[in-house]
C-alpha cells in the first residue's frame, strides 16, 4: 500500500511545483525577436515577464543591464541610446536565458489604420513588377500584426508574428504604401527601417483610440460603458455565431437551390448546353442591365476562340473585379475563386487547359447586397505568352438561385458585436502591447469608414495623434497621415460630398504640432476603394517624413494648402503656404475645380487663374463672393492646382467671418 501512497505524493508534488517552474520562465513579448529593428538615438525598453521577484538580465551591444521583477511578474529594462548599426545578438536571462539574433539598430515607424494601409504588394505586382523583383533590401524588416480585436479590457501582448526581411520572395507579404515608404527612406538616409503594421481593414477610427483618449466623446463612451455591461455583452457574444458579423439568422433558402449545380449537368459543364440564357454586356453591374435589386446567384457563360499559338502554356486570367463572390472555371474546370468583393480577379491557368478552338469560360456570381457583377473600367481579358484575348463584349447570363431577404424586426435576427469596430476594440489588442517599443514616427492612413460621420472626424483625429503620444510617451512624435483618395463617380455640378467633408476634417488636423498629410485626390479610382497606385502615396508620406522626422529644411514636403484669402469687388484672392518654387497648373489649361457661393451657399463653378502666386476666383453668377471651395466632391476629377514640385493642392472650403 505504501508505493502507490508515494506514487500518488510524487504526482501531487510535480503538479504542484510544475506551474511554478513553467510561471519561472522569462518571456518576451513577440515583438522582441529575431530580426528585430530597435531604435537608434533614444532610451530602448526592453520587457517582458517572469516569476515575480526573479532577476532578469539582459546583455546587448556591449551593455547589461539588471532588473527585478515586479510583484505581478512584469519586468522592464531601459538601453541607452545607441547609433545606428548591426546585426548584433541579445542574451536575457532569468532562471532560462533566450537569445535573439540578428537585430539591427536604425529607425521604426508605427503604421496603422485600415485596408489601404493593409493593401499588400501582392495585390500590386502586376503594377509594380521591376520594384518587386528589386526588392532586395535586408535592412528594411516588416512585423505585420494579425488582426485581433477586444473591447473588455487592454492586453499585454498582442498575436503572435515575426519580422521579415524584405526580398522579391518576401516583398509580396508587405503593404503596399510601407514598403515604398520605407525604401524611400532606406536609400535617401541608408540606415535600417522597421515597419510595424497594425491595420485592419474596414475599421473606424474609435476602434484605435483608448478609452482614455475618447474622454471628449461622450456618446462614444457611453458605448464603452454599455459593452462593459456583461448582462448585455454576454448573450449577444453567446448568440455570435448564429451569423458571423451581422448577428442574424441566414435567409432561408431551404426551397432555393442554386439551379447552375442541382441540374442533371452543372452549367459550368463543357456537355451543358445552354437554354433560355439571356445577353449580358461586360463589365457592368446586372441591375443596370435588366436584374434590378437581384441579391442571388448569377452564371455567366463565354466561348472563346483560341489560337495555337496561347495553348501548351500557363495562361492567366484577368476578371477586373466582381460584387461579391465568384467560381470561375475555364473548359469545366475550377481555375479561381474568390470569396469578397475587393480583390482583383488574376487566376492563373495551368499549361494544356486551353486548346485551340472553341474554349468556354463560366463565371459564378454571388452577391448579397447592392449592384451585383463587373467592375467597370477594369482589365478583362486573357493572356498566354505574348498573345491575350479581349474579354469584355457580349456574354450569356442566367440567373441559378434568389436569396430571400431576412425582413427585419421579424425576430429571426438579434445584434451582434463586432469588437473591431467598436470603440477601443483594436487599440487594446493592436496598440496597447506595444507602446513600450520605442519608434521614430507614425504613418495613418484611415478614413473610409468614417465617412458617414465626417464632421466627428475633425476632433476624433486630432485626439487619436494626441492619445497615441500621450501613450508612447515619446514627447510629440512625427504623426503622418494620408488624406482620402478621389472615389466614386464624377460629379460635373459643385455638389456636397462626406468625402470631402472628411478630407476637409484630416485638413485641419494639421492644427495639431509635427504633423503632415499626404494629399492623394490625384493617385484614386473612381471604382475602387483600394487603389493600387501605392508608391505615390508611401513616396509623398517619405518626403513628409525627411522634413518632419529627419529635419531637412529645405525639402519641399507638401503640395499647396490654403492659408487664407481676401475679398477683393466680386472677386476672392487666395493665399496657399506650401507653393514650394511656385504655384502652376498642372498639364496647361484652365485652373479647375474652384466653385464660389454667396451669403446662400449655393456654389457654382468659378474662373480662376493664378496671380503672383495667389489664386484669383470669379464667377459672372455671384457678385458678392464670400465662400470658396476647392476639389469639393467625392471624385474632384480635373483638380489641377499644384506647386512646381508636382505636389497636389489640399481640397479645401473657407468663408469669410467663420
Amino acid at each position: 500500500m505504501k508505493k502507490p501512497i508515494n506514487q500518488l505524493f510524487m504526482i501531487s508534488l510535480l503538479l504542484f511545483i510544475l506551474p511554478i517552474l513553467l510561471q519561472a520562465n522569462v518571456r518576451l513579448p513577440v515583438l522582441v525577436s529575431d530580426g528585430m529593428v530597435l531604435q537608434r538615438d533614444t532610451k530602448l525598453l526592453i520587457w517582458g515577464w517572469a516569476t515575480p521577484g526573479e532577476k532578469v538580465q539582459v546583455k546587448f551591444n556591449k551593455r547589461t543591464v539588471s532588473t527585478i521583477t515586479s510583484s505581478e511578474g512584469d519586468w522592464k529594462i531601459v538601453l541607452p541610446p545607441m547609433k545606428e548599426g548591426g546585426p548584433y545578438t541579445m542574451q536575457v536571462k532569468g532562471n532560462n536565458i533566450i537569445t535573439i539574433n540578428d537585430i539591427l539598430v536604425g529607425d521604426v515607424w508605427f503604421c496603422s489604420g485600415q485596408s489601404n494601409m493593409v493593401l499588400n504588394m501582392e495585390r500590386v505586382k502586376e503594377k509594380y513588377p521591376t520594384d518587386i523583383a528589386s526588392a532586395n533590401y535586408p535592412e528594411i524588416r516588416n512585423f505585420f500584426i494579425p488582426t485581433a480585436s477586444d473591447i473588455t479590457s487592454a492586453h499585454k501582448e498582442m498575436p503572435a508574428g515575426k519580422w521579415i526581411s524584405s526580398s522579391p520572395e518576401n516583398v509580396l507579404g508587405f503593404g503596399a504604401v510601407t514598403f515604398f515608404f520605407a525604401r524611400s527612406i532606406y536609400n535617401e538616409y541608408r540606415v535600417p527601417i522597421g515597419i510595424i503594421n497594425s491595420s485592419v481593414g474596414g475599421t473606424p477610427i474609435e476602434a484605435w483610440t483608448s478609452e482614455e483618449g475618447l474622454k471628449g466623446f461622450p456618446q462614444v463612451i457611453s458605448r464603452i460603458e454599455k459593452l462593459k455591461d456583461t448582462a448585455y455583452l454576454n448573450p449577444i457574444l453567446r448568440s455570435a455565431g448564429r451569423r458571423p458579423g451581422t448577428g442574424e439568422a441566414p435567409a432561408s433558402n431551404s426551397r432555393s437551390v442554386d439551379k447552375g449545380k442541382s441540374g442533371p449537368i452543372a452549367w459550368y459543364d463543357v456537355s451543358y448546353v445552354p437554354e433560355g440564357w439571356h445577353k449580358y454586356w461586360l463589365p457592368g453591374y446586372w441591375d443596370d442591365q435588366g436584374v434590378k435589386g437581384l441579391n442571388g446567384i448569377v452564371w455567366f457563360r463565354k466561348e472563346i476562340n483560341v489560337p495555337e499559338s496561347m495553348t501548351g502554356k500557363p495562361a492567366k486570367l484577368f476578371l477586373g473585379r466582381i460584387v461579391d463572390a465568384d467560381n470561375v472555371y475555364v473548359n469545366g474546370v475550377l481555375t479561381g475563386s474568390i470569396t469578397y468583393q475587393y480583390p482583383p480577379r488574376r487566376y492563373n491557368l495551368p499549361a494544356g487547359l486551353l486548346k485551340e478552338g472553341k474554349n468556354i469560360i463560366v463565371i459564378r456570381v454571388t452577391n448579397n447586397a447592392g449592384k451585383g457583377g463587373f467592375v467597370p473600367d477594369k482589365p478583362y481579358y486573357l493572356v498566354a505568352g505574348t498573345d491575350s484575348i479581349d474579354l469584355r463584349g457580349e456574354w450569356l447570363f442566367k440567373v441559378g438561385q434568389v436569396f430571400r431577404q431576412v425582413t427585419p424586426g421579424s425576430g429571426t435576427g438579434s445584434p451582434v458585436i463586432s469588437m473591431q469596430n467598436e470603440p477601443t476594440g483594436l487599440y487594446n489588442t493592436m496598440v496597447a502591447p506595444l507602446i513600450n517599443y520605442r519608434i521614430k514616427g507614425i504613418l495613418w492612413y484611415q478614413g473610409e469608414a468614417n465617412t458617414n460621420k465626417p464632421k466627428e472626424y475633425q476632433q476624433l483625429l486630432p485626439a487619436l495623434i494626441n492619445d497615441w503620444r500621450n501613450k508612447w510617451k515619446q514627447g510629440n512624435i512625427p504623426f503622418l497621415f494620408v488624406q482620402l483618395p478621389n472615389f466614386m463617380e464624377v460629379q460635373y455640378l459643385p455638389s456636397e460630398s462626406q468625402w470631402a467633408e472628411l478630407r476637409y476634417g484630416q485638413l485641419k488636423s494639421l492644427s495639431v504640432t509635427n504633423t503632415a498629410m499626404a494629399v492623394t485626390i490625384d493617385v484614386g479610382e473612381w471604382n475602387d476603394i483600394h487603389p493600387l497606385e501605392k508608391k505615390v502615396v508611401g513616396e509623398r508620406l517619405a518626403l513628409a517624413a525627411r522634413k518632419l522626422a529627419y529635419g531637412n529644411e529645405k525639402i519641399v514636403y507638401s503640395g499647396p494648402v490654403y492659408k487664407s484669402f481676401v475679398k477683393e469687388a466680386d472677386s476672392l484672392n487666395i493665399e496657399f503656404d506650401h507653393i514650394g518654387s511656385g504655384l502652376e497648373i498642372k498639364g496647361g489649361g484652365d485652373l479647375n475645380h474652384f466653385a464660389i457661393a454667396g451669403a446662400d451657399r449655393k456654389f457654382v463653378w468659378a474662373e480662376a487663374r493664378i496671380y503672383k502666386n495667389h489664386v484669383i476666383v470669379w464667377s459672372e453668377e455671384i457678385k458678392d463672393p464670400i465662400c470658396v471651395r476647392y476639389a469639393w466632391a467625392d471624385n474632384p476629377a480635373c483638380a489641377n492646382l499644384y506647386n512646381i514640385e508636382g505636389l497636389p493642392a489640399s481640397p479645401f472650403e473657407a468663408c469669410l467671418n467663420w
